[in-house]
């Protein structure tokens, strides 16, 4: 009776692992977490020399590296950059995951997480033009964290629990930014440098270490 038990059990384990498979993206890989966290940290402190390089031309009284135009290009530029190794990380380590499970990556989980992430981000991304055309560039920062913790959250339904917390993470390092202005390149480091390396440690110890 015992054993017949336990075979339903099993049973009813392999149901439940069998719909959450269906259901929910998992062929997200930690390592692309820790990449694109590293590549955040180099953005930023390329950004960070930028600044002084402008702070000295503005003490010596050089104009010409202080075109507000050429400034802010500048720096979409190194976060375009960011952008780019960190999508193209995650697809290389995440197809490599599902490829070596047996899994296409692009299927109706990914789509939908895509488009749950997709769609705050979208949102986010048009407001902080929005704010860098108005000249409210102290707000960008904290912007960008909540926008990013608010998409994290919405995809997390789709993929695996732990995106909600780190997408909760990511909405209080923007909301102590929006208290604490001036210090936008910090948080940006913590929010899409330290926390995405801490995440995607946590998410390869946690699901990909035994594979």
């Amino acid at each position: 009776m015992t054993t017949e038990n336990s075979r339903h059990l099993e049973a009813i384990q392999d149901i439940r692992n069998m719909m959450k498979k269906s259901t929910r993206f998992l062929s997200l890989s930690g390592l692309s977490g820790v990449f694109a966290g590293i590549f955040a940290l180099a953005g930023a402190y390329v950004a960070h020399l930028y600044i002084v390089t402008i702070f000295e031309h503005a003490v010596a009284g050089d104009r010409g590296m202080l075109d507000r135009d050429k400034i802010y290009m500048n720096f979409i530029l190194i976060c375009a950059g960011v952008l780019f190794l960190s999508i193209s990380t995650a697809y290389f380590f995440s197809n490599r995951k599902a490829k070596r499970e047996g899994h296409n990556l692009f299927d109706h989980t990914a789509i939908r997480v895509l488009i749950n992430l997709c769609i705050p981000l979208a949102a986010g991304g048009t407001f902080c033009l929005a704010l860098l055309y108005h000249g409210a560039i102290v707000f960008i920062a904290p912007c960008m964290l909540l926008f990013y913790g608010m998409a994290l959250i919405n995809a997390s339904k789709y993929t695996y629990d732990d995106i909600r917390y780190f997408g909760i993470c990511e909405i209080i390092l923007g909301l102590i930014n929006a208290f604490n202005l001036g210090n936008g390149l910090l948080y940006w480091s913590l929010g899409f440098g330290v926390l995405h390396i801490v995440y995607g440690a946590v998410m390869w110890f946690k699901y990909e270490k035994k594979s």
